[in-house]
């Protein structure tokens, strides 16, 4: 699947993180993106990894965004390996699809 959108998140604060990428999904859901690459990093030699690879994913299933997200996985080594995600955002729905009501001529 092609790539439709990519966020790095390296040098961010926690907060400033989780502001850009919540920012970052709805803009790419409003346009109709499938799938999107978030790039957290590795961390710095702690085990386990850094902060903002710890929680990226939970902020993915928290808040406005869980709606938009189907699903996550890592990233190929190409797309950053282990300090990447990949996004699948769900289709977005016009009004009257959501409405259930259908469009006429």
């Amino acid at each position: 699947m092609a790539l439709d959108g990519r966020l790095d998140l390296h040098g961010m604060t926690r907060e400033r993180a989780h502001q850009a990428l919540t920012v970052f999904l709805h803009r790419a859901h409003e346009r109709g993106a499938r799938c999107v690459l978030v790039v957290t990093g590795k961390g710095t030699g702690r085990e386990g990894g850094g902060v903002l690879r710890r929680d990226v994913p939970l902020w993915l299933g928290q808040g406005g965004v869980r709606r938009i997200v189907l699903s996550t996985a890592p990233a190929q080594a190409r797309d950053g390996g282990d300090g990447a995600l990949y996004v699948l955002l769900r289709r977005r729905r016009d009004s009257a699809q959501t409405l259930g009501r259908t469009s006429s001529s």
